[in-house]
């Protein structure tokens, strides 16, 4: 038996030689929309601007979670956290101000199918978001809401631009 155990281990330790320095090779999985979105509210710039949205992507189905992190392609017209307080949601009420059936119609009503840059999105009359509905686009503004920031990339699955304005179905 010992003599198994040590040819298990001298087994597994070659197996570490040989495929380590290849798997250490292997990049690293690109950020997803909520990774972007995450460190964008992290640091620099709009830190701490986006707290609302986080909630309620976290509050909402998780549905919404599993696709702004799948492999798909999506465009996201993310509402600041001043957008969220115009209509009386924060981070702190997000999950109980709103059921979660709404909340989820919402913010699906910020997701487009397809990577659309601004110059993609300025150019439309409308966008289909994922709830079904259609966004009206009037050059920078969707919906009523300003798009006050563009083509923030998400390099696995898709683009943010924010809005200062929620966007309601």
């Amino acid at each position: 038996m010992r003599r198994l155990i040590t040819a298990f281990t001298a087994g597994a330790l070659a197996l570490g030689i040989i495929a380590g320095p290849a798997l250490a090779k292997q990049p690293a999985k690109a950020p997803t929309i909520v990774d972007v979105a995450i460190e964008v509210n992290s640091s620099g710039p709009f830190a701490g601007a986006f707290d609302t949205l986080i909630a309620a992507v976290l509050a909402a189905d998780p549905a919404v979670l599993q696709t702004l992190t799948s492999n798909g392609q999506y465009t996201v017209f993310a509402p600041t956290d001043d957008a969220f307080a115009a209509i009386g949601l924060n981070p702190g009420n997000i999950g109980t101000a709103i059921s979660q059936d709404a909340l989820t119609e919402v913010l699906l009503f910020h997701v487009a199918k397809g990577e659309r840059y601004a110059a993609d999105v300025v150019t439309s009359s409308q966008i289909r978001m994922l709830n079904g509905d259609f966004a009206m686009v009037d050059g920078a503004t969707i919906d009523g809401a300003n798009i006050i920031v563009t083509d923030v990339d998400a390099p696995r699955n898709g683009i943010i631009h924010a809005v200062d304005a929620v966007l309601l179905p």
